[in-house]
């Protein structure tokens, strides 16, 4: 019986070889390694069953490398240029439609029948969770050379981010001082879902909610609601919205 789960377990482990090698550009070795970095919490809540801890590692392997690009992209450029480039790379919403693009969504393990997740940002957190285990399977430099092929020339387009505001907070801010409205982000609910505390923020303009968003911690559901709000009030295209 464990001979042919062992069967069982070398084809499964050969088939993602083959989808990582599609996606990463080569087969990796320790595959275990792999294999955590692709699965979300939902599915395993012990630090060693979940992509969490190389999610944290990754996070500052890939903020290390962006600044790393930006500095020698940039000589000319002060600190304050070049942090909101970084964040502008390497915020959540950025790194999760960068791993839609890669096609993570195909072989990442989270529970699927979890709704919550449907607005989360897991697809982003699960290619920082990667670019923390091709850090510890190939090296720093490796990595380096892999972040800048995989990343940052195909889906980093650096004119565009130079142009793009980030901050849907300040920019709903900033419409609501010139239209002399009230803008104030407030708490509509705070619960658990499966061990994580799930908070839904709503933007509220002149007492009216306009948008809600939901996330595990209160900073990125007021930044969601924000950028719901700024598309629904048409700030984007139009300085006048309602």
């Amino acid at each position: 019986m464990n001979f042919i789960r062992g069967i069982f377990k070398e084809k499964n482990d050969a088939a993602l070889k083959k989808q990582l090698r599609n996606i990463l550009g080569f087969a990796p070795d320790n595959i275990s390694l792999y294999k955590t970095a692709l699965t979300h919490r939902s599915l395993g809540e012990n630090v060693d069953e979940n992509n969490e801890r190389l999610e944290y590692l990754g996070d500052a392997v890939l903020s290390a490398l962006v600044a790393d690009y930006l500095f020698k992209r940039y000589p000319y450029q002060g600190e304050g240029f070049l942090t909101e480039m970084r964040s502008k790379m390497v915020n959540r919403q950025q790194l999760n439609e960068v791993a839609l693009k890669m096609d993570l969504k195909k072989i990442a393990h989270f529970n699927k029948q979890d709704h919550t997740l449907r607005g989360s940002h897991i697809f982003g957190n699960t290619l920082e969770a990667l670019v923390g285990a091709i850090y510890l399977d190939l090296g720093y430099k490796k990595t380096s050379k892999w972040v800048y092929n995989y990343i940052i020339a195909p889906h980093m387009f650096m004119d565009e981010l130079e142009l793009r505001e980030i901050n849907h907070k300040n920019k709903l801010y900033g419409w609501a001082n010139k239209q002399g409205k009230t803008l104030e982000f407030v708490t509509i609910e705070e619960k658990l879902e499966n061990g994580r505390r799930l908070f839904t923020i709503g933007a509220v303009v002149d007492g009216e909610i306009i948008a809600q968003g939901k996330a595990f911690n209160k900073k990125d559901a007021s930044q969601i609601a924000a950028s719901l709000a700024v598309t629904s009030l048409g700030i984007n295209n139009s300085e006048e919205g309602l």
